[in-house]
């Protein structure tokens, strides 16, 4: 079963850096958008199977995302 988590992207001076509020600690970078994209993609699979390792809940996913134009 797929699932969808807000991810936050955020522009450095040389690279990306993405993080995932439902599942804190995970985080990701890359040398662009799309590439920090895949790594995300990765580092929450690797941390979803951490927590499934260790018998430990998953957190509900909570946040989501909207683009406020102003």
């Amino acid at each position: 079963m797929s699932q969808a988590f807000a991810v936050v992207i955020e522009e450095a001076d040389h690279n990306f850096s993405a993080y995932v509020p439902d599942l804190p600690g995970c985080v990701a970078t890359g040398p662009s958008r799309e590439q920090v994209l895949v790594e995300i993609r990765e580092a929450i699979a690797f941390h979803l199977q951490g927590l499934a390792a260790d018998a430990e809940p998953q957190p509900p996913v909570r946040s989501s995302v909207a683009t406020v134009q102003v």
